[in-house]
């Protein structure tokens, strides 16, 4: 437990920084899962659409850190190969 008040407000800060990295996660994830979805139904413009729209996702949330950018150049090439396949 936090005994300073340092401490006390650095682990507040986490707390949020914790909650707000975890929704952004979330949302990040969701774009992915909609790529997905249109790949399944086989339908390539809106694939494309949804790519475009995951892929700023991917590149904001390395930018900023949450996540590394070598984990979001592997989903954006993944992402765009399995789309590529549908043609």
């Amino acid at each position: 437990m936090a005994n300073s008040a340092q401490a006390i407000k650095r682990a507040r800060q986490a707390e949020k920084h914790r909650i707000h990295n975890a929704s952004m996660r979330s949302e990040m994830r969701t774009k992915v899962k909609k790529v997905l979805a249109a790949i399944a139904e086989g339908d390539q413009a809106a694939a494309n659409a949804a790519f475009r729209v995951a892929q700023s996702g991917l590149d904001a949330m390395a930018r900023k850190g949450i996540i590394e950018k070598n984990k979001a150049a592997r989903s954006k090439s993944r992402l765009n190969a399995r789309i590529k396949a549908m043609a």
